[in-house]
């Protein structure tokens, strides 16, 4: 079938338009784009890494939690190693000749693998050893020095909380690609929870090889290398001073301390003990089986990670509770007679004045108060159940934000626990418990768990007169702004104007 003139006249136009655009696309590549040709002629080229400083750790008065110092690491490029005195390396170095053997056994097993890549041979050398190292350099023919950057700690305080960095191994890579063998990652603490703002941005310098593959001049006079972009420095909220302070009342004692500020969320001190001291921080790989072994667990962090029944101070969330519900007023009054009996039950209490009102009770930390507020919330007839009156209790709590994550930027954050009605059913069969049968959940005990953090939260939503902010440990600074969620109020379901007379019994106990 013949092809009409103008369906020929369109397919020849598409075919000059389509060389036109391949004869532009070949002359960019092989002429003008000289990055394409920087990775085509890769063979012939090697990429020295530049290693960005890390951001520093500032507290929120600017005293430097945690800087840097320049170190060197050992270098070797194996194919490029020829004869060398081991005794003297090993003199320089101070290691022993079976280590040196042993990794270029492993180079001539992986030699292919290995090619011409350049491997780390002894990681942050001293600046003696350094000196040492280049003023005989000559006598080690592949083998080179490169500057890093390793951690210092000019203040004693908040090992824990500061974290630690460490070398990237296989896993890590395999979860984050982006990085490299011989790249350093925070693995705990700050280290980790900042890690994309603290670790800047890798450079490299761009050599030419020669026939025999010898390292000649840079490439292209440098004009293709890339700076390192040093990391951005993290201001946190921690008083240094403080929490330096807190470490000292911890000492040789198990638990934690948190403080927070109110207005803001900002957490000023954190303590774990026994913690870490910021010494072994500097040498983790020195310090870390000791550590890990310590029947103590100085890395567990208490503050977020440690959910405990809370105790008493959860009486004064059983009487927000009966205030908003109706069911308690300032001025109820229930006896005590060191303690509340019902049947075969007792809920033991100290000796002190009966009965009382809501602010005594507070005064007084009264259990068995306590016991009748909360029987009164659960048994409350305005509720179909006691499993939905219950479901309601939980609501509540949660709104203060036990039996959950906070949400904070604090690494490893645990939420505690909350017992459920279906947990209950479990315990007592299907509907069969009643408030009596989770009488402990009135002072604090039982089913519940609340981190060091849950419970300073707590305190803050009180002072707040019920909002709180996210706790967190990084100072909003125009360089690293904090996430908006941190700026937001977070409201309890129980009406502001209640906290005012719990904090009236709060005053009455001090």
């Amino acid at each position: 079938m013949a092809i009409s003139r103008d369906r020929r006249s369109a397919l020849i136009t598409m075919m000059v338009v389509a060389f036109i655009v391949i004869a532009i696309r070949l002359f960019s590549v092989q002429i003008l784009d000289k990055q394409y040709r920087i990775t085509a002629e890769n063979n012939a080229l090697k990429y020295t890494t530049r290693y960005p400083a890390r951001g520093r750790i500032i507290d929120r008065n600017g005293e430097i939690l945690v800087g840097n110092k320049l170190t060197y690491d050992i270098m070797v490029t194996p194919i490029d190693v020829r004869e060398f005195d081991t005794l003297e390396l090993c003199r320089i170095f101070d290691l022993d000749t079976s280590i040196v053997k042993e990794k270029f056994r492993e180079y001539r097993t992986y030699r292919t693998k290995i090619g011409y890549q350049t491997l780390t041979f002894k990681k942050q050398v001293s600046n003696e050893q350094y000196n040492m190292f280049i003023e005989k350099a000559f006598m080690f023919p592949g083998f080179t020095g490169m500057p890093r950057t390793s951690r210092t700690y000019p203040f004693n305080a908040g090992g824990n909380l500061l974290g630690y960095i460490s070398e990237v191994d296989a896993d890590y890579i395999k979860k984050h690609p982006e990085y490299r063998s011989g790249d350093y990652a925070g693995k705990t603490g700050m280290e980790e929870a900042y890690e994309k703002l603290l670790r800047g941005e890798k450079g490299y310098t761009i050599y030419l090889r020669d026939s025999r593959n010898r390292i000649m001049e840079p490439y292209a006079n440098g004009e293709y290398d890339k700076l390192a972009v040093p990391g951005t420095d993290v201001v946190t909220t921690i008083d240094a001073h403080l929490q330096a302070y807190g470490e000292q009342l911890m000492k040789n004692k198990v638990g934690s301390l948190v403080a927070i500020e109110p207005s803001t969320g900002e957490v000023l001190t954190m303590v774990s003990s026994p913690g870490i001291n910021v010494e072994q921080l500097a040498e983790i790989s020195k310090y870390y089986r000791d550590i890990v072994t310590d029947p103590y667990k100085p890395m567990f962090n208490r503050a977020v990670m440690s959910p405990q029944p809370p105790g008493s101070v959860f009486k004064l969330v059983n009487g927000l509770i009966g205030l908003q519900e109706g069911v308690l007023t300032p001025q109820t009054q229930y006896p005590c007679h060191r303690g509340y009996v019902i049947g075969n039950l007792r809920v033991g209490c100290h000796n002190h004045p009966s009965p009382l009102n809501m602010y005594q009770s507070i005064m007084m930390s009264c259990n068995a108060y306590y016991c009748y507020v909360f029987r009164s919330i659960i048994d409350n007839p305005k509720y179909g159940s006691v499993r939905e009156a219950f479901n309601k209790w939980k609501a509540y709590t949660e709104s203060f934000g036990f039996g959950k994550k906070l949400g904070t930027d604090i690494p490893s954050e645990q939420a505690g626990t909350m017992p459920t009605a279906e947990r209950y059913d479990k315990l007592h069969g299907k509907n069969r418990w009643k408030s009596i049968s989770i009488i402990s959940l009135s002072i604090g005990q039982g089913e519940i768990g609340c981190t060091p953090m849950h419970i300073a939260n707590f305190a803050a939503t009180l002072a707040n007169r019920g909002y709180y902010y996210i706790p967190h440990i990084q100072k909003d600074t125009p360089e690293a702004p904090i996430d908006s969620s941190f700026k937001e109020r977070h409201y309890t379901m129980v009406d502001t104007s209640y906290f005012t007379e719990v904090v009236k019994g709060m005053y009455m106990a001090i």
